[in-house]
């Protein structure tokens, strides 16, 4: 009877393997050759020889993506679940595998979030990504401060230039969009201009809000997220430091065993 069960002292090999540099080189090269040719593959000019050429290199990437997988589950068994970018790999990839076809049509334009696997790949993309999770809650607050500010300046707003500019500001609907374009510095100085035809003081509330609403507040959002990021590269700096005093303090204990040793053994000697 042949044994199919899995060698457990193969794993640290396994391991090794699939955690070895050129690895991961190979996996991100493969992420960015997927993404070219996912690309190429919506130009209907292409000539159907080349076509089939492309469509056939992105099911061999994704079997190789398949394969990946299999031995990171092989490696890590179900630890590789208590990983959120191991899980958001195995999503993706699965997602891959379903036929786009039917209902399941959909899936097909999905494909390029494979790309988005280079997060999980090049460390220091996780880390910015990590970053802005990590600013969520400071960023919310930051966005309900920006939403105040825009509602206060669409009520201002729509009283004093529905009016004049009913195609602006002909309700608060209007005003809140409008408004929102000026934060983007989309076209604002025609807006502002209209306003100013009727009323010289417009220009006042106009770059009031645009002080307060892009330079200010959205500022802060960038802030936020930039602060976020620091934080996260500084705890792990500190977390390599942690660990390498720890390994130059288990370096010292072992060095003093074998001195003990040493001693214990020329004592007997003598």
């Amino acid at each position: 009877m042949t044994d199919t069960s899995i060698d457990v002292a193969n794993m640290p090999a396994v391991i090794s393997f699939v955690e070895h540099p050129r690895f991961r080189q190979t996996v991100i090269a493969l992420i960015l050759l997927n993404a070219v040719l996912l690309g190429l593959e919506t130009s209907r000019s292409l000539p159907s020889e080349i076509y089939s050429a492309i469509v056939l290199a992105n099911h061999a990437i994704l079997g190789c993506f398949v394969i990946e997988l299999v031995l990171r589950l092989l490696a890590y068994r179900l630890n590789f679940f208590s990983q959120p970018w191991n899980i958001f790999d195995f999503v993706i990839i699965v997602a891959s595998l379903v036929v786009p076809a039917g209902p399941f049509q959909v899936v097909r334009s999905l494909r390029i979030l494979r790309a988005i696997r280079l997060v999980s790949s090049v460390p220091s993309l996780r880390r910015v990504v990590e970053g802005l999770l990590g600013a969520l809650p400071g960023i919310g607050s930051v966005l309900f401060l920006l939403l105040l500010v825009l509602y206060i300046a669409g009520v201002m707003a729509t009283v004093l230039f529905r009016d004049i500019l009913p195609e602006n500001f002909g309700h608060l609907g209007l005003s809140l969009f409008s408004l929102f374009q000026i934060m983007t510095l989309e076209g604002w100085a025609e807006i502002a201009d209209g306003a100013m035809e009727e009323y010289s003081w417009a220009w006042m509330f106009f770059i009031g809000y645009i002080l307060i609403a892009t330079f200010l507040v959205l500022n802060l959002v960038i802030g936020v997220v930039v602060g976020s990021i620091q934080s996260r590269i500084e705890l792990e700096i500190a977390e390599e430091n942690e660990g390498d005093a720890a390994l130059r303090a288990e370096l010292i204990s072992l060095r003093q065993e074998i001195f003990a040793l040493r001693e214990s053994i020329e004592k007997h000697r003598d």
